[in-house]
């Protein structure tokens, strides 16, 4: 998970709040304090870009933040950040815009909707 730099460059996010680009520490003690618990890798990006967002925010009662395409709902606070292979690495300009303007707005989600998208689907054969 880490690059020769001490830092990655992401898109950070907080619920409430539009994004920002923010240096995060490569060590796992520094991605786990970005989003305030364990880490899970959330969503993957079509550009080898993927949501970083703590593994327990719902269960925890973390604030909504943003709805994916998909229509799931992140909770509490997550960051962009670029992938090569299974190692983390820093956003380009480029990738850096894109998700400075994709969650510029802050979006208002209830606590009802964060509960809601909780839970598991069995599927038998």
């Amino acid at each position: 998970m880490t690059e020769q730099n001490s830092t990655y460059r992401v898109v950070y996010v907080e619920p409430g709040k539009p994004a920002c680009e923010k240096q995060i520490g490569t060590r796992l003690e520094d991605l786990q304090a970005a989003v305030g618990g364990y880490i899970e890798c959330v969503y993957a990006h079509d550009d080898q870009t993927l949501i970083v967002g703590n593994d327990e925010a719902k269960l925890l009662g973390m604030e909504g933040n943003r709805r994916l395409e998909n229509g799931s709902i992140l909770a509490g606070p997550f960051f962009v950040v670029g992938v090569q292979g299974e190692n983390f690495r820093s956003l380009t300009d480029e990738e850096t815009s894109r998700y400075l303007q994709r969650y510029a707005q802050p979006q208002e989600i209830t606590p009802q909707e964060v509960q809601q998208d909780m839970g598991f689907c069995f599927i038998s054969f």
